[in-house]
């Protein structure tokens, strides 16, 4: 696939509300939706009013995140009519995701659920041992861009594909430090760099 009408999108942060899906497999483990703690923390564990898991609590909330799980996220608000005018604009969408493989057709059809215009997940597995868990698959896919919302998938960033970050909520965020210097642009959601990308870079 020749990568130069495509852009490669995160998806938990990006296209997906993972944070707020995160309440509800909460509650589905211990039966108690968690109240609300802090509406501006990066991490889904520290927006809401819940205790730190070990043991067989954390084996029993981990065992919850399942393929009937993946293929059920809210989207954020906004993603999916940014994918729509990316792809009316000519872009073709790949959704790029640190999920392990066993969960990618549970996340396509999650994205195909909402109406993404997005027919191909790529599930890279999270292991960041040797960096970016994302940059093999960037380098074989070359897309124009890549967007994320965590600041260490840009590690390795393949030269030539512009790195956007989308900031989000700012409480304990990793989207901070030196390595901000090597993105090309930063952005408040999907539809803020859709935006840009649409407008403003186009008229660059």
């Amino acid at each position: 696939m020749s990568g130069h009408r495509v852009l490669a999108l995160d998806a938990d942060g990006v296209l997906l509300d993972y944070n707020l899906a995160y309440a509800g497999a909460w509650q589905r483990a211990f039966g108690r939706y968690p109240a609300l703690r802090n509406p501006h923390a990066y991490w889904a564990a520290d927006r809401w009013d819940v205790e730190r898991l070990n043991g067989e609590a954390l084996h029993q909330f981990r065992a919850g995140l399942d393929a009937q799980f993946w293929s059920a996220l809210p989207a954020v608000p906004g993603a999916l009519e940014a994918c729509q005018q990316l792809v009316a604009a000519g872009f073709e969408l790949v959704c790029l995701t640190a999920l392990p493989l066993q969960f990618a057709q549970a996340r396509l059809a999650n994205l195909r659920a909402h109406g993404f215009p997005i027919a191909r997940v790529i599930a890279t597995g999270n292991d960041a041992s040797a960096g970016s868990p994302k940059a093999t698959a960037l380098a074989q896919l070359q897309p124009l861009a890549f967007v994320d919302d965590y600041l260490p998938n840009f590690a390795g960033l393949p030269e030539g594909i512009h790195g956007a970050l989308v900031l989000r909520e700012p409480e304990g965020s990793p989207n901070c430090g030196p390595a901000l210097q090597q993105l090309h642009s930063t952005h408040a959601s999907l539809a803020a760099f859709a935006h840009w990308w649409l407008v403003e870079k186009q008229e660059n």
